[in-house]
């Protein structure tokens, strides 16, 4: 998988891109497990993605219920079992 950022916003810690493979839009925010930093892939659709691309801020609940995990069935690669927490 290549994912790409085409916007990120610095002050919130989160990014808009797009999985260059397969095509598919995502949101990603940073995650660490005390052993390793990584990122954390939640698939949107275009329209989301052009919505958020086009304001950046208006991602910001979505960004917020991916960190307290509300959006995990949008995980374009589920976590392993030691699962880091959202920084």
């Amino acid at each position: 998988m290549k994912f790409k950022d085409v916007a990120v916003n610095r002050d919130e810690r989160y990014a808009l891109g797009i999985e260059e493979e397969s095509g598919k839009y995502y949101v990603s925010i940073p995650v660490s497990n005390g052993m390793v930093d990584y990122e954390e892939y939640y698939e949107i659709d275009k329209a989301t993605f052009d919505q958020y691309r086009a304001d950046l801020g208006s991602a910001r609940d979505f960004v917020e219920r991916c960190r307290r995990r509300q959006e995990d069935d949008k995980l374009i690669v589920k976590p392993g079992r030691n699962r880091g927490t959202a920084v």
